[in-house]
């Protein structure tokens, strides 16, 4: 089995806060897989994808790509990398078919070649019509569909995508994921992601870790770290927030907001619930079996 990514005791330490952001992670990324990473906000997703990409120092340990310290060797990084943050203002002054063409040509293809693909992005990503905009004026959606081409372009063989989905319509959001599918399976592209949108993202993802506090709290496939909850059912309520269902005394939602709850139980409590429910009271009620995102609950809480 070949590797792209052998990570080991990774720590990442900001100056004046008590926790590393990144605590001794060791973990390995296989070549032509795609692998996600969920976890909270300010979980350490961001500053370890950062390290990866080679963008920043570690405190100490070691990140390998391919066999080579991304810390000791930038300029082979670049060109085996595309790199898409959770923001950019980089691109601003330059259209979007320029920001494509030169991320195209920096990486190392002609000037015909990165025409050529320029054209083949702008299609993909739907964004042939803008093509002569200024990025300053695109839409939040567009500028992320315009950054996922950036990172596309020149073929690097891994792509790591902060937040892919972010500002995206469902729609959109859909296409994405099918294009990085495509991607992976036609190009054999290393895709490391970081996402919140784990229902949709459990479609194409092949592992996951879950992080929590600068470290991974579960590694593995989905079916894998679902296994360990298997025998749990999600069930979710909804109801007019002024006139919400009684519930029996030992369940409680595992998630709640005005007119809404989710509940993970085992499923002789998801009989007692419905038995117990007040169906008059509920709007909409839904019974699956776990996901990616119960996956997440579940470790995150």
């Amino acid at each position: 089995m070949k590797f792209a990514y052998r990570v080991e005791s990774l720590v990442k330490r900001y100056p004046g806060q008590a926790a590393p952001a990144v605590d001794g992670m060791t973990f390995e990324i296989r070549e032509g897989e795609i692998f996600g990473m969920l976890g909270d906000n300010g979980a350490g997703k961001t500053t370890l994808v950062r390290q990866l990409a080679g963008l920043l120092q570690p405190t100490s340990g070691r990140v390998e790509l391919f066999g080579r310290d991304v810390t000791r060797d930038p300029r082979f990084i670049s060109t085996v990398i595309g790199y898409m943050p959770q923001s950019s203002a980089a691109l601003n002054r330059l259209t979007v078919r320029e920001a494509i063409y030169f991320a195209a040509h920096l990486r190392g293809l002609s000037r015909m070649d990165a025409r050529r693909e320029c054209d083949e992005l702008l299609e993909l990503w739907r964004l042939g019509p803008i093509g002569g905009q200024v990025c300053s004026r695109l839409s939040g959606g567009q500028r992320r569909l315009l950054q996922l081409a950036v990172a596309m372009s020149g073929h690097a063989p891994v792509l790591i995508l902060d937040e892919p989905t972010n500002d995206l319509d469902p729609l959109n959001k859909r296409h994405v994921w099918e294009v990085l599918s495509d991607w992976n399976v036609r190009l054999g592209t290393t895709i490391v992601l970081v996402t919140h949108d784990a229902v949709e993202a459990e479609k194409v993802i092949q592992r996951v870790g879950i992080v929590q506090r600068g470290s991974f709290t579960a590694l593995g496939t989905p079916a894998q770290l679902k296994s360990e909850i298997a025998q749990k059912l999600r069930v979710e309520v909804r109801f007019e927030p002024t006139n919400p269902p009684s519930l029996p005394c030992d369940i409680a939602p595992q998630e709640k907001e005005d007119g809404y709850w989710l509940f993970m139980l085992d499923r002789d409590d998801a009989t007692m619930l419905l038995a117990h429910m007040e169906f008059h009271k509920v709007s909409d009620l839904r019974l699956n079996s776990t996901t990616l995102e119960d996956l997440y609950i579940h470790y995150a809480s």
